[in-house]
């Protein structure tokens, strides 16, 4: 019997799996560096997350969004005038409105979602004022 074809055939196939391992070990060696390279990045990221939220306390608040109607701006500036607490009446006033009942209200529900925001403060009952 010819052994030779078989062992032919056995060094083609050990070629193969020497090529295919070779292979493996340099997408391995690949992926190995791509991984230390991603492991580094979150590193970098902890860090600086950790700085934002450090930092995060020292910012000075931002002041929140007015709603979007005209009257906000207008009352802010009124209030920025006054010298004391205002009264939805006296704000009606100042903004020119006629004193109707729907006019106060309106301007009493304006006034306390700026009190809701923080912009502005009750002090008394029906009494507003700028938040300090």
């Amino acid at each position: 019997m010819n052994i030779r074809p078989l062992l032919q055939a056995l060094d083609l196939q050990e070629d193969a799996a020497r090529a295919l391992a070779d292979e493996l070990r340099a997408k391995i060696d690949s992926l190995q560096t791509r991984l230390r390279e991603a492991e580094t990045h979150l590193e970098h990221l902890a860090i600086t997350r950790k700085t934002v939220t450090g930092l995060a306390d020292r910012l000075p608040a931002s002041p929140p969004e007015l709603p979007e109607h005209p009257d906000y701006p207008r009352i802010l500036a009124v209030f920025n005038e006054a010298t004391g607490p205002l009264r939805a009446k006296d704000v009606c006033q100042a903004l020119g409105h006629e004193l109707l009942p729907k006019n106060v209200e309106g301007t009493r529900a304006k006034l306390k979602r700026l009190v809701k925001l923080g912009i502005l403060t009750e002090v008394d009952t029906g009494n507003f004022a700028r938040n300090q």
